[in-house]
């Protein structure tokens, strides 16, 4: 049997990839720059040497998201720029806060969905000078809760559901200057951030046993969809989203 795997060119892009120092956002940097591409990379420690991991390979930034002053710096540092991936997030009740408490509720569509637009918005230029194949990217990282609730997480889901009107906007508005915006929509993926739901089993065997597929996804799932939206293969694709979820969402 033959090897089916899509080599992709990247050479010569510039990437941009929010909260790619782990999970999900790292497999996708990887992907990028296994592809030859020049790649940025976003985290929330003061430097790339503060990681238990290589990332010499990457520009490193760092980035709070809910620091508008950092992200237009994180913007303005992109003189040049192809592709930006708006993946950093996290789930705050994995850090003990409660997004049913309107404060929280407010960090998480912050961290979700209004800081991802703001770093869109101040990085519109430079995407609009891309020259690449295709045009240029925005790819947002949606969930599960932008099609359904999932009661722990209010703020969170409200923010992922945001963001798929936002690639929307997006899409409509900036096509005009050859940006594309789209977005991809994860189910249960093996990453730090949900490292304890896929431990605990009344979380991840209803989830598995809906899964037509029958497993979680992986890093490399995601990276995949993601490199095939952002290559000139789906230079016609704008303002859509697609779930990688192993059939979850169609699954009764």
């Amino acid at each position: 049997m033959g090897n089916n795997r899509v080599q992709y060119d990247y050479q010569g892009a510039r990437v941009l990839v929010t909260g790619g120092t782990s999970g999900i956002g790292a497999g996708i940097a990887a992907a990028y720059r296994a592809a030859g591409a020049t790649v940025t990379v976003t985290g929330t420690r003061n430097s790339a040497a503060d990681y238990d991991h290589d990332l010499s390979g990457y520009r490193y930034l760092t980035l709070d998201v809910e620091d508008p002053a950092q992200v237009d710096a994180v913007a303005s540092a992109q003189g040049e720029l192809d592709i930006l991936v708006n993946n950093a997030g996290i789930a705050l009740p994995s850090l003990g806060l409660d997004e049913w408490d309107p404060d929280t509720f407010d960090r998480a569509v912050t961290i979700h969905l209004t800081s991802g637009f703001r770093l869109a918005r101040r990085c519109r230029d430079a995407l609009a000078r891309s020259t690449l194949h295709g045009g240029a990217s925005i790819v947002g990282i949606g969930s599960m809760s932008s099609y359904f609730g999932i009661g722990i997480v209010p703020g969170y889901g409200a923010g992922k559901t945001g963001l798929l009107g936002l690639i929307r906007s997006m899409a409509v508005e900036w096509g005009r200057l050859g940006i594309r915006s789209n977005a991809v929509a994860v189910g249960l993926c093996a990453s730090r951030m949900t490292a304890a739901t896929v431990a605990n089993p009344e979380w991840s065997a209803p989830t598995l046993a809906r899964t037509p597929l029958g497993r979680l996804g992986q890093p490399d799932d995601v990276a995949g969809a993601v490199l095939f939206l952002t290559s000139a293969q789906a230079s016609w694709i704008t303002g859509q989203t697609l779930p990688i979820d192993g059939g979850y969402t169609v699954s009764g």
